[in-house]
């Protein structure tokens, strides 16, 4: 039994170091950085947080991604395929930006970040956020 449980350690240990290698990595991006694209409108911001979580607060711009991610061919059309994608989602611990960030890449996009801090590091920075109402007024 002992010999069995140590098998499958070893396995799993594998499995999650094969599954580590060919997942795609992309560079962080501080937030000094982003907030200087956005006041430059030089980025697409991807939330990838969830709805609920969008509506209640995002980055200023943000793409509500669970809510445009199936039309987002439809959402970046004519958009130059240079132009700065950032996608974040909680924090430093959470890869669901990684759903984001794959979709931009295979509509071409090939300049791909991400804020590794995510909604958590923002607002610990002391950074406004936008709520869903915010975004349509504006």
């Amino acid at each position: 039994m002992k010999r069995l449980k140590k098998m499958i350690a070893i396995v799993v240990c594998m499995l999650t170091a094969a599954s580590s290698v060919h997942a795609e990595s992309y560079p962080d991006i501080s937030i000094k950085d982003l907030k200087k694209a956005i006041k430059e409108k030089k980025v697409i911001l991807l939330d990838v947080n969830g709805t609920k979580s969008y509506t209640k607060g995002h980055v200023p711009t943000a793409i509500d991604f669970a809510s445009k991610g199936k039309d987002l061919k439809t959402v970046l059309k004519g958009k130059d395929k240079e132009t700065l994608v950032v996608a974040y989602c909680g924090g430093p611990s959470c890869g669901a930006y990684k759903k984001g960030a794959a979709q931009a890449k295979a509509l071409g996009f090939k300049n791909i970040k991400h804020l590794s801090v995510g909604i958590s590091g923002w607002l610990q920075a002391g950074e406004k956020t936008e709520n869903s109402k915010q975004s349509k007024k504006g």
